[in-house]
């Protein structure tokens, strides 16, 4: 036989058909995949959801599993192929534009996302996510389960917690705001309701407190502080009111725990994932200067190694 363009494309196809056989077609037939221990059907409502994230296209940014080399990366669970095993078809994706959401279901709750899908901007300042306010009520409903579903039986325990503290959250915030600032300080663990913010609010550090208040939290909590951010009008009980403290007790601390747990059952997300510490002490330092009027440090010297990073004292002469 002559190596002619047609024998080549001939063999060719013959590769190729091998290689998908191999491959994608012979493993499926050798080793079935059993649901895993969190794998659950969608109920129809979130079925609806489902088709409308793939008519949107929402897999172009987001992935829906965290490989081994993703656990580095705050991941709750590295996926297991029986995760899966109820999709058709499979939503894994590869580009991570937006975050991993194979573990999204309650993460937020319903009305975080509700803001999130009417304008990004509101929960996410530098989110470049498209709007998806075009969505009737129902779909939007529809949209909202399916995101709290991704994560099965994982995400079901992690809503149940969001609406059980959603309940308590909500009858603490009608009783009135300074109810409810009672009621957020008591579940604080006592140590940190005295825990001075152990650095100065120095210039730089309001600065840099600034910065993470306006990209982070300025849309919930709003320009002054009082919680009547352009996210608010969708979120119940609204964003907390920091002028509250003027009046209330708080620490340093207090303010440290709730940015970095957030408040589950609320809107407030936690920050532990995307702030580190110092960042966090930061926006402390500029929440107290800027609404409550005071800053409440450690106000000690001496009494340990100082940070690197921080102002020093002028050499002695």
């Amino acid at each position: 036989m002559g190596m002619t363009p047609r024998m080549v494309g001939v063999g060719m196809a013959i590769i190729a058909s091998a290689t998908a056989w191999s491959v994608l077609f012979l493993p499926g037939l050798t080793a079935p995949i059993r649901p895993s221990a969190i794998a659950r059907r969608l109920t129809p409502l979130e079925a609806r959801g489902r088709i409308l994230y793939i008519r949107n296209g929402c897999i172009g940014c987001h992935t829906q599993y965290v490989r081994p080399s993703d656990w580095g990366l705050s991941a709750l669970r590295v996926s297991q192929p029986g995760d899966y095993v109820y999709d058709q078809p499979h939503l894994l994706g590869s580009e991570r534009t937006g975050p991993d959401l194979s573990q999204e279901g309650g993460q937020h709750t319903n009305d975080w996302h509700w803001a999130h899908f009417r304008d990004p901007r509101l929960t996410r300042p530098a989110s470049i996510m498209p709007r998806f306010r075009f969505l009737s009520r129902p779909r939007m409903r529809a949209l909202i389960a399916y995101v709290q579903s991704l994560g099965g039986k994982m995400a079901d325990a992690r809503m149940a917690r969001q609406n059980d503290w959603h309940r308590r959250l909500l009858a603490a915030w009608r009783r009135g705001e300074d109810a409810n600032a009672d009621f957020l300080y008591r579940r604080v663990p006592a140590p940190w309701r005295v825990l001075p913010n152990p650095y100065p609010a120095t210039q730089a550090a309001l600065a840099r407190g600034r910065f993470v208040y306006e990209q982070e939290c300025i849309n919930c909590h709003g320009p002054l502080g009082d919680g009547n951010g352009p996210a608010a009008r969708y979120l119940l009980p609204r964003p907390f009111n920091f002028t509250l403290l003027k009046r209330h007790p708080w620490s340093g601390g207090l303010l440290y725990y709730q940015i970095m747990n957030g408040i589950t059952g609320s809107a407030m997300p936690y920050f532990k994932q995307d702030l580190e510490s110092a960042k966090i002490w930061d926006v402390s330092n500029y929440i107290a200067v800027e609404f409550i009027g005071k800053n409440i440090d450690s106000g000690e010297t001496g009494s340990g190694i100082p940070a690197a990073r921080e102002p020093a004292p002028p050499p002695r002469p």
